[in-house]
């Protein structure tokens, strides 16, 4: 299925989600002519490394949606203080039913409802909440998940690769992660690509597919 001229949305909890979840993805969906939003909710000033100023993420998440081509006024930064989430689900729900009322998005991307970090599973459920009657996919956080469907898959090519992880190396504050590297990023993607005959490949978790 081509998927063009559609208007995604993608809530990330934290400003580097959308690169690891998506990133192959997102520039795919660019490429074939659809527009890309990014709202970032937190930018996680209260856990940055100390050799780092605290807006650090705030800096590299604007480089690295810039490599994918996602469009400066389409990145929209929120300032909620990291694991902090769940205390402020109300707050979190009203914007984003502003983005959805301002966005009008066709398809959703939000982490998966089995996420383990608290943030991510406060977006997760509001995230549903907001777009229930919209087409939704999870994207894949392998080290938060507790479980994963692989249901739905996107065909990358080595391009979409280079884009992703030049996009996770603008994270220089999140180097030291175990999965921010080439190799992890590469294995993933082989290892879905493997599942669908294909070289590499995201995989979605399909909570709703509107047709």
């Amino acid at each position: 299925m081509n998927i063009t001229g559609k208007k995604i949305l993608v809530l990330a909890p934290h400003t580097d989600d959308l690169e690891f979840g998506c990133a192959g993805t997102v520039s795919k969906l660019i490429e074939s002519g659809n527009e890309v939003w990014c709202a970032a909710f937190s930018a996680c000033q209260q856990s940055v490394r100390k050799e780092f100023p605290p807006d650090i993420l705030i800096t590299e998440i604007k480089a690295a949606s810039k490599i994918l081509g996602i469009k400066p006024e389409n990145l929209i930064l929120f300032d909620y203080n990291v694991r902090t989430f769940n205390f402020h689900r109300q707050e979190l729900l009203d914007d984003i039913l502003k983005l959805k009322a301002s966005i009008q998005p066709d398809i959703v991307f939000i982490p998966a409802l089995t996420d383990v970090h608290q943030d991510h599973y406060t977006i997760a459920q509001e995230g549903f909440r907001a777009f229930k009657f919209s087409s939704l996919l999870s994207y894949e956080l392998p080290w938060n998940n507790l479980s994963f469907n692989t249901a739905c898959f996107m065909k990358l090519e080595e391009k979409h690769m280079l884009k992703k992880i030049e996009a996770v190396n603008q994270y220089k504050s999140q180097a030291h992660r175990p999965y921010a590297n080439e190799e992890f990023i590469r294995s993933l993607a082989r290892t879905r690509g493997v599942q669908i005959n294909t070289h590499y490949a995201e995989c979605f978790e399909v909570i709703r597919w509107i047709l």
